[in-house]
């Protein structure tokens, strides 16, 4: 790829995103359009994407920040995920380039007025031109959004990169009346089987925190990998398989 193609910047000593009383280093890269082979190799040493703007952390004092993914194939479905499939059979799964409309506006917007209501989350309102930049823009070859549609309506949206090494899931947000549906653990079990289906080996689930009360759901998805080094795109990864306690 032509590096005149890229911006980097190294932002340092922000406040961090997760813990109240810490500060964070994160690399970005603004990269117009990204190629297949590029993207795989970012994805693979923990980098994540939201526009065109990729990042990855490399904060001096902590090393929280996980990046774990499933191997798809042996990923098994446990009885509580059949179930959750089986409540949700009547909603109708749509894969497609990332798109904005005001259902995708009204969504947004609702989830994250409750999230700040649940886990004091920052009252995120988006409006079009912001979303435009975050979630469409930049899907090249592998950008996709799969949208969860009941009885019409838009109930849940995830947005995902999917090549045919990886699906890194960017982002989701949801409709919190549908409580009971747990839209958020269907949306990641459904993506899991989208994967399997296309025979993708493994699935990046982001950044995991281990006991962090707003990321440290993604253990109950393990056993499975996380990246122990901070690899450029040039060094191998060193992976190690996570199995959560009984």
């Amino acid at each position: 790829m032509n590096d005149e193609n890229i911006t980097e910047v190294f932002e340092q000593r922000k406040q961090c995103a997760y813990f109240d009383d810490r500060l964070s280093d994160t690399r970005y890269k603004f990269i117009k359009e990204c190629d297949i082979d590029t993207y795989d190799k970012m994805v693979q040493r923990g980098w994540r994407r939201f526009g065109n703007v990729h990042f990855v952390p490399e904060c001096r004092d902590c090393n929280d920040c996980k990046t774990v993914r499933i191997d798809v194939e042996e990923f098994k479905f446990s009885k509580s995920h059949k179930r959750l499939f089986s409540k949700n059979k009547d909603i109708k799964i749509y894969i497609q380039k990332p798109t904005l409309s005001i259902d995708h506006i009204n969504l947004f917007n609702k989830y994250h007025k409750r999230m700040s209501e649940k886990k004091g989350w920052n009252d995120n309102q988006i409006e079009p031109a912001e979303y435009k930049h975050s979630y469409v823009d930049g899907a090249g070859e592998y950008g996709n959004e799969i949208l969860y549609f009941l009885d019409d309506k838009l109930i849940c949206v995830a947005l995902a990169d999917i090549t045919a090494k990886s699906l890194s899931c960017v982002y989701c947000f949801y409709d919190h009346d549908y409580e009971d549906r747990s839209l958020g653990k269907f949306s990641i079990i459904a993506q899991i089987s989208i994967a399997k289906q296309a025979k993708i080996p493994y699935l990046y689930l982001g950044y995991w925190i281990k006991d962090h009360y707003s990321m440290g759901y993604k253990e109950d998805y393990a056993p499975f990998d996380v990246l122990k080094n901070r690899p450029t795109l040039d060094e191998e990864c060193i992976w190690e398989r996570y199995e959560k306690s009984k």
